[in-house]
C-alpha cells in the first residue's frame, strides 16, 4: 500500500508570520503536523509527497523519511485534486490519500487493512467544532456527509438544517482501479481547481467511485486558522 501526503499547499487563511513554510510544517505543541505524523507515515513503505509552496522547506524532512516528491509547478492555480494526480503513474496498488494540514492518531491505520474503498469519519466532530467556531461558522464551514448502509452517497455539500452524524477527515484510502478510473474522469473535467469532497461527490454521483466509511473517534484536529492552532495546541498538550 502506497500513501500520498498531499503538501503543496500554503495555508492561506493563516497569518503571515506562518505562511513562511508549507502549511504541513505548522506547529503544534513544538512540533510541526509533518513531524506528528511520523508515526502513521512509517506504516508505508512507500511514501508519494506532493509539494509546491516553498517545496525547498520540506527537502530534509522528504530524505529523512524516505519519500518520493513530485512537485506541484501550478499550486498557485490548481486544487489538491490535481496535486494527488501527479501521483498517477505511480500508483499500481491500494492507495492513501492525506491532506497535510491534519493532525489524527497513528492507529487510524488499521482502518485501511478493510479491503476495498475506506473513508474514516469523525463521530466526534462536532465536539471539536464548537472549539473552532460558532454555530453560524459551523452551518456555512463543515459539510454534509450521507450515507446508507455505510457507503458514502453525497460529501461536501452545503449543510441545510441537520447537522450530519459524521464529518469528512481529508484522509481515505482507494484501490488501484479506482483511483485510475478517478484520474481519467478529472483530466475530462473542465473545472481543474474543484475541491476534493466535490471531486468525490461528482465520482459517487457518477458511479465512478463507491466507498465505505468507517467511524473514528479519536483525536483529529484540522488547521485551517490561527484559532486552530490555538485550539489544537491546547488540547493535544
Amino acid at each position: 500500500m502506497k500513501l500520498i501526503y498531499l503538501a503543496a499547499g500554503r495555508g492561506s487563511r493563516l497569518p503571515i508570520k506562518f505562511r513562511k513554510l508549507p502549511k504541513c510544517l505548522t506547529k503544534i505543541s513544538n512540533l510541526s503536523l509533518f513531524e506528528h505524523q511520523i508515526g502513521f507515515f512509517r506504516k508505508f513503505e512507500k511514501k508519494i509527497i506532493i509539494t509546491g509552496y516553498r517545496s525547498k522547506s520540506l527537502k530534509d524532512y522528504i530524505i529523512k523519511n524516505n519519500f518520493f516528491e513530485i512537485k506541484n509547478h501550478n499550486y498557485k492555480s490548481t486544487n489538491m485534486v490535481h496535486s494527488m494526480f501527479l501521483a498517477t503513474k505511480y500508483i499500481t496498488n491500494d492507495v492513501v490519500i492525506c491532506y497535510g494540514d491534519i493532525l489524527f492518531k497513528k492507529s487510524i491505520s488499521k482502518i485501511f487493512s478493510n479491503k476495498g474503498n475506506v473513508m474514516p469519519v469523525n463521530t466526534n466532530w462536532l465536539w471539536y467544532w464548537r472549539k473552532r467556531m460558532n454555530k453560524k461558522m459551523i452551518l456555512s464551514d463543515a459539510e454534509d456527509l450521507t450515507v446508507y448502509k455505510k457507503n458514502i452517497t453525497s460529501i461536501g455539500n452545503k449543510i441545510q438544517k441537520k447537522l450530519p452524524k459524521y464529518q469528512y477527515m481529508g484522509i481515505f484510502k482507494l484501490d488501484c482501479k479506482t483511483f485510475k478510473n478517478m484520474s481519467l474522469y478529472y483530466k475530462k473535467l473542465k473545472n481543474k481547481k474543484i475541491d476534493m469532497t466535490s471531486f468525490l461527490d461528482l465520482c459517487i454521483k457518477n458511479k465512478i467511485l463507491k466507498i465505505k466509511i468507517k467511524k473514528y473517534s479519536d483525536y483529529w484536529f484540522e488547521i485551517d486558522t490561527h484559532k486552530d492552532i490555538k485550539v489544537a495546541t491546547k488540547l493535544f498538550i
